[in-house]
């Protein structure tokens, strides 16, 4: 029988970048011409914001929002080293990387063969990193580590396990996708690379093969909006919607089945920030909705999993918290397995684009 450990964090991109930088979103939503000059006016602002904003334009407030999302995150990497697994599955959302107009499926597995990715050479393939790469970075991306452009890490795949898997669902009469290469992406969308880097954010190594699963979030915004920014007012065609809260949940309790099934020892996580400010119109895209972030959190720690399974898609889109989704595949495995939150931490930010949530689960 196999053994499952449950773990979530968020692969939010600005971790990645220095203090001075990590309100850089909401900078360019204060540029921002369609955004009301009310809603930039700090005045107007929830008090955690404006004390985020500080006198500093975020950089103390940026300072402290790290450190509490590196608590979280060696929290998590510990529980995965005393569980030391074979493989970590990850569900993770595409945001316009690897998949584009040739193909956008609702989910897909990955399984391919081991590659050394460079996270800042290739920095700009991922959303929301800029094309302009600084020549002191050498080529690369700037980031908080002082890596050049020419940093490469190696990554294990567990190729079987994943075709094994991915036939296991289709035996199973679930359609699931599945890569042996990447698409258009050089090497991980951002979703599975940053939970390796920051799960890593000491830099002691990495050695843990890894299972990528994506799924398609960001559905109704991934072609036309790139699954990114647009300035407000800013129009665009929709595209077909992403997999419904159902469908991603019955994905998630399907492969714990499986993998409960196999001789396999895995970490399931779920990799995303919850709800992201520069979708959420009813803020001008100017803030996240925190309040939904919580109802949500509190389901989560409550084992009360089958709110992910019931709430509309329409609702996670009205809350810009469409990376929700990746939690929906882990709280159907959750759910399946009878496993409670034994210990989770939320990161509150009305600054920082998105609420952060790292959690463990275990059996009861």
């Amino acid at each position: 029988m196999g053994e499952i450990l449950g773990i979530g964090v968020s692969h939010y991109p600005p971790l990645s970048s220095k203090d001075e930088d990590m309100a850089n979103i909401l900078k360019g939503r204060m540029r921002d011409p369609g955004v009301p000059d009310e809603a930039k006016d700090p005045a107007n602002w929830p008090a955690l914001m404006r004390e985020e904003w500080g006198d500093d334009a975020s950089v103390t407030g940026a300072r402290k929002h790290r450190e509490k999302m590196r608590h979280g995150l060696e929290h998590v990497r510990e529980a995965l080293d005393e569980f030391n697994p074979d493989f970590v599955l990850i569900w993770g959302d595409d945001q316009y990387e690897n998949f584009k107009e040739s193909i956008i499926p609702p989910f897909c597995i990955h399984a391919y063969d081991d590659m050394d990715v460079y996270p800042w050479r290739d920095a700009s393939e991922s959303a929301m990193f800029s094309e302009g790469h600084a020549d002191e970075w050498g080529g690369g991306k700037p980031n908080v580590w002082g890596e050049k452009g020419n940093k490469s890490i190696p990554i294990k795949f567990n190729k079987e396990a994943a075709k094994q898997l991915a036939s296991k669902l289709i035996e199973n009469d679930f359609d699931m996708s599945y890569s042996y290469k990447p698409n258009e992406h050089p090497g991980l969308a951002h979703a599975f690379l940053n939970a390796i880097l920051y799960l890593d954010y000491e830099r002691k190594g990495w050695n843990y093969p890894i299972l990528p699963v994506t799924i398609n979030c960001y559905g109704s915004r991934i072609i036309g909006y790139r699954g990114f920014i647009s300035q407000l007012g800013d129009e665009r065609p929709l595209d077909p919607p992403s997999p419904s809260p159902k469908r991603v949940f019955e994905m998630g309790a399907a492969i714990a089945r499986i993998i409960k099934e196999s001789p396999w020892r895995v970490a399931l996580l779920a990799s995303s920030s919850w709800s992201h400010a520069f979708l959420v119109d009813k803020t001008y895209r100017m803030q996240p909705d925190v309040e939904f972030d919580k109802h949500m959190y509190k389901a989560l720690t409550e084992g009360n999993y089958e709110e992910f399974r019931n709430v509309p898609l329409s609702r996670i889109e009205e809350a810009g918290d469409q990376e929700l989704l990746n939690w929906c595949a882990l709280a159907g495995a959750m759910h399946t397995l009878d496993y409670e939150c034994t210990w989770s931490d939320f990161v509150e930010t009305y600054l920082f684009n998105s609420s952060k949530v790292a959690a463990v689960f275990k059996p009861k």
